[in-house]
C-alpha cells in the first residue's frame, strides 16, 4: 500500500485507527460476562442496575466528545488523544478499587470521558487525510479490523474472571490503552499543522456550531446515528441476560458473542467494497430496510408464540449477526456524510456529531435495557422502533 504519511503505510494507519476505535468496544464488551457477578456483588436487590456499567461509560464518552474535538482543533490531534487515554487509565484504576456500584458508575463516567479522546479525535484525524467516499472506505476497513476486538473482548473478560475477579478487567484496559498510546506517539505524525489550528474560544465554537447545524445532512446523520447506536447499546445491555435467562447458556455467551461479532465483520467488508459504487445514502437505506424487515419478522414470531423452540436460539444468533453487521454498513457512511461539508472544522464537527449521537443513544437504550424481563420482546420492539425511525430519516436525505 502507498504511505499515508512519511512512516506509516495505509495498512498500518488503518490498523492504528481500528485500535483507537477499539478502546470503546473493549471497555464495553469485556464487561458483559461480568454483569451477573457485579449484580451479585454490588446490586443484589436490583440486578438490572448492573447494566448501567455499560451505559454510564457510554454517557461519559458522549459528554467527553463535546470537548475532545474542539480541543484537538486548537492543540492538535495527537496531544488530545494521548491526554484522553491517560485520563481513561486513571479512571480504570479508580474502577478497580471502587467499593460500591455508585462509585463504580461514577468512575465509569470519567473513564468514558477519557475514551472520547481516542474515539472522537481519531475520526477527525482520518478526515484530515481523506474525504467523501474515500473516507467512508477507510472507515469501513478500520471497522472491519476493529471488529476483532469486540469478538474477543467477552472471552478476555471471562478469562480474567476465571483467574481472578472481575475487578482485574480494568487492569487489562490500562494495558491496552498503554499499547495504543505508545503506537500513536511513536509512529503517527501529527495531521493538523499549527497553521490550520483554530484558537479555542467560546465565540468561535458557537459560530462553528451554528455553521454545522446549517447543513441538513448533518442533523439527519446525528439523528440516525443516535437511533442506530440506541439499537446497539440496547442489545449490549440485554444480550448477556438473554443468554442466561432465556436460553440458559450463560457459560457459552463469550463464544457465541465472538461468533456474532466475527460474522458481522462482513458488513464492514461489504461496505468497503460497495460504497464506492452505490454511494453512502443508498447503502444506509438498503441496510436499514433489510434489518427492519428481519427484526419485525422475529418480533412477530416471538410475541405471538409462533417461533419453534428448536429454532429460537439459531434465529436469535442470526438476528444478532444482522444487527451488528448493520453497524458496519451504516455508521461509517453516516459519519462520512456528515463530515463531508465540514472538513474545515473537522474536530468540532466530530465532537458535536458524536456527542449528540452518543448521549441520545444512551437516553434511548437505558429504558429498553431496564425493561428486560427475561424475554426478547422488549429488545426486539425497541430496536424495531429505532430502525424504522432511522429508515424514515435517511430517506428524507
Amino acid at each position: 500500500m502507498t504511505p499515508t504519511r512519511d512512516n506509516l503505510s495505509q495498512g498500518e494507519f488503518i490498523a492504528l485507527i481500528a485500535m483507537l476505535f477499539a478502546t470503546v468496544a473493549l471497555s464495553i464488551d469485556a464487561m458483559l460476562p461480568a454483569l451477573p457477578e457485579i449484580a451479585t456483588t454490588l446490586s443484589p436487590e436490583a440486578p438490572n442496575r448492573a447494566q448501567l456499567v455499560v451505559t454510564s461509560f457510554v454517557l461519559g464518552m458522549g459528554l467527553g466528545t463535546l470537548f475532545a474535538g474542539p480541543l484537538s482543533d486548537a492543540f492538535g490531534r495527537k496531544r488530545i488523544i494521548l491526554f484522553g487515554s491517560a485520563l481513561y487509565c486513571l479512571a480504570a484504576l479508580a474502577c478497580f478499587f471502587a467499593p460500591t456500584l455508585e462509585m463504580l458508575l461514577a468512575a465509569r463516567v470519567v473513564q468514558g470521558i477519557g475514551s472520547a479522546g481516542p474515539r472522537t479525535v481519531s475520526i477527525a484525524l482520518v478526515r484530515d487525510l481523506f474525504k467523501g467516499r474515500e473516507m467512508a472506505r477507510i472507515m469501513s476497513f478500520a471497522m472491519m479490523v476493529f471488529t476483532l476486538v469486540p469478538a474477543l473482548a467477552p472471552l478476555m473478560g471471562q478469562g480474567v474472571m476465571a483467574l481472578t475477579s472481575w475487578h482485574a478487567i480494568f487492569l487489562v484496559y490500562i494495558g491496552f490503552a498503554g499499547v495504543t498510546m505508545a503506537w500513536l506517539g511513536l509512529r503517527q505524525p501529527e495531521t493538523l499543522p499549527r497553521a490550520a489550528r483554530r484558537p479555542l474560544s467560546v465565540g468561535a465554537l458557537l459560530t462553528a456550531t451554528r455553521e454545522l447545524f446549517a447543513h441538513r445532512i448533518v442533523v439527519l446523520s446525528i439523528l440516525c446515528q443516535s437511533l442506530t447506536l440506541g439499537a446497539l447499546f440496547s442489545t449490549l445491555s440485554s444480550i448477556q441476560g438473554i443468554f442466561e435467562q432465556r436460553f440458559d447458556r450463560a457459560d457459552q455467551f463469550p463464544l457465541w458473542f465472538a461468533l456474532i461479532a466475527a460474522l458481522s465483520a462482513s458488513g464492514s467488508l461489504l461496505n468497503a467494497r460497495a460504497v464506492m459504487r452505490f454511494g453512502m445514502r443508498r447503502m444506509v437505506s438498503a441496510t436499514y430496510a433489510t434489518v427492519l424487515g428481519l427484526t419485525l419478522a422475529h418480533l412477530a414470531l416471538v410475541a405471538f408464540g409462533l417461533m419453534p423452540e428448536a429454532l429460537a436460539f439459531p434465529a436469535f444468533i442470526a438476528w444478532g449477526v444482522a444487527l451488528f453487521a448493520m453497524m458496519g454498513l451504516t455508521l461509517g457512511n453516516l459519519n462520512a456524510l456528515a463530515m463531508e461539508p465540514v472538513g474545515h472544522i473537522a474536530g468540532l464537527a466530530a465532537s458535536v456529531i458524536s456527542a449528540l449521537a452518543t448521549v441520545g443513544s444512551v437516553l434511548l437504550a437505558v429504558p429498553v435495557g431496564q425493561a428486560f424481563d427475561g424475554t426478547l420482546v422488549p429488545l426486539l420492539a425497541g430496536v424495531s422502533i429505532f430502525i424504522a425511525a432511522s429508515l424514515a430519516l435517511i430517506r428524507r436525505a
